[in-house]
């Protein structure tokens, strides 16, 4: 050591860190999008975009409104339009998994007739490369940016645009070859994706893990609306869900298809023969209308949670249950209505399935339970809150303390750790975000060949506050009132 002379000042570690917290319900959404209305469609194939207002989202993946039977063709545009407009809440992170090179069908010799200067094509998703215009008979192929343009309205629709200098009268009747997106042509294989062997590039939920890495926020929802309503893609996002990057949890949100279950006493026994039954899920029964629109009752849960959490401070600790939906009615698929009393829905709640419910102050989300009640009575799995509060602390912990991984194991490193989580669990429970909380580094859990191997366990006890489901009041006559009659 060099000769020192005089006097020196030097730093130590903070001996408490400051919590780093998850965003509690930040949905990823699986599905389809009309990218043909994005400035490079193939790069908005199996790539997660992450989102903060309707724009953005639009300049992502595009957008498609419900068609005339008010059903979203592309899911994506559901829950944009959900989420964004409806709801006001963000962010969200999209993946279309339509590819435009595959989920296609091609178009020759689709007659249009223009209308001064201008006509629409019939179908949805066109893809303007592959425009090409022709003479009514077929002879003459007229040239892009000379004789016409295509441009989108804002229904989605191409429009064939001619040029005045060019060749194309006024009123015209022309043939149109063209190539249109089909998401019907989409399937579950799409959405639960995988690795490709020969590239090594993710796929449909595999990339899930590339949500974090890329954005540094953890996925609190996931979702795949209309797709979730297959017992394979709700089961790949169970498990994905589950094991985010090793590490992270979330919930996943499914639907159970209303074109297959249609009365709401069928809506257990798919649940239960579908085996949506884990803590991770929660499964909804039927679909919302507004204003002739169709939703997934998961869609607008995922925007209900999100913006719950909001008005909490964005820790989960309060239900969706009681809280409004964007809706004027509960449908099926095919539009019929349906309607359910307290008794009917608080039946689907006791079998773990969340509904809508039109009884005091409009249309609410009705059901607290995860999808494993009521195989699963422990409070942190049956119940969606607490469930999604236990989740929330693990990954605040992990967010929290992965900076001291590999120090020294030593009681400076366990006081660190037990003296920040306890200070950050006091003040939860200080703003009865938790009824209470503590850290134990306890020895019985530590065994001395763990600690050899640089392994060390703290027990987290914790009490998120169950929602307060039931409320009884007892009336009793008491005759001794009557006693006021005398003066």
């Amino acid at each position: 050591m060099a000769y020192r002379h005089g006097v020196h000042a030097s730093e130590v570690p903070t001996s408490i860190l400051p919590p780093v917290t998850a965003a509690a319900g930040l949905p990823v959404v699986f599905g389809t999008a009309p990218v043909n209305l994005t400035a490079d469609p193939a790069a908005a194939v199996n790539r997660p975009m992450l989102a903060y207002n309707y724009a953005e989202a639009v300049q992502a993946v595009g957008f498609q409104p419900a068609n005339a039977q008010g059903l979203f063709e592309f899911t994506l545009s559901e829950f944009i339009k959900s989420h964004f407009a409806l709801f006001a809440v963000a962010p969200v992170v999209l993946v279309n998994v339509l590819d435009p090179a595959v989920h296609r069908k091609a178009v020759t010799g689709q007659e249009i007739k223009l209308v001064g200067d201008a006509a629409p094509l019939p179908e949805a998703g066109v893809l303007k490369a592959t425009v090409v215009v022709k003479s009514s008979d077929g002879a003459t192929t007229h040239v892009a940016g000379t004789d016409y343009e295509v441009t989108y309205n804002t229904a989605g629709l191409a429009i064939i645009n001619r040029l005045e200098d060019g060749a194309i009268a006024a009123d015209a009747e022309l043939k149109v070859d063209y190539a249109h997106l089909d998401p019907s042509m989409v399937t579950e294989s799409d959405i639960i994706g995988g690795i490709d062997s020969g590239t090594g590039k993710a796929t449909g939920l595999e990339l899930l893990n590339e949500v974090f890495p890329r954005f540094r926020q953890v996925p609190g929802q996931v979702l795949a609306p209309k797709f979730s309503g297959s017992s394979a893609v709700a089961a790949v996002m169970k498990a994905k869900a589950s094991n985010i990057n090793s590490h992270f949890r979330a919930i996943s949100l499914a639907d159970i298809p209303t074109d297959e279950v249609e009365k709401y006493s069928d809506a257990p026994a798919w649940k239960n023969s579908n085996n949506i039954t884990d803590p991770q899920q929660a499964i909804c029964w039927p679909m919302l209308s507004l204003g002739g629109e169709k939703y997934h009752l998961s869609t607008q849960l995922a925007g209900l949670i999100c913006k719950t959490d909001g008005a909490n401070d964005d820790v989960p600790y309060v239900s969706p249950s009681n809280k409004s939906l964007q809706a004027d009615s509960t449908v099926l698929a095919d539009g019929s209505e349906v309607f359910l009393g307290p008794d009917q829905a608080a039946f689907l709640n006791g079998e773990g399935i969340i509904t809508a419910l039109n009884l005091i102050g409009g249309w609410k989300a009705w059901g607290n339970r995860t999808a494993a009640y009521p195989a699963i009575s422990d409070p942190k799995d049956a119940f969606l809150a607490i469930r999604r509060m236990f989740i929330w602390i693990g990954n605040s912990l992990i967010l929290t303390f992965w900076q001291k991984v590999d120090d020294p194991l030593n009681r400076r490193q366990i006081d660190t750790v037990i003296d920040s989580a306890n200070i950050w669990l006091n003040g939860l429970a200080a703003r009865q975000f938790i009824l209470g909380g503590r850290v134990e580094f306890l020895e019985s859990e530590n065994p001395i060949t763990d600690l050899m191997d640089g392994i060390a366990r703290f027990h987290v006890y914790i009490t998120p506050p169950s929602p307060n489901r039931e409320i009884d009041f007892i009336l009793e006559y008491d005759p001794a009132y009557l006693e006021g009659l005398f003066g």
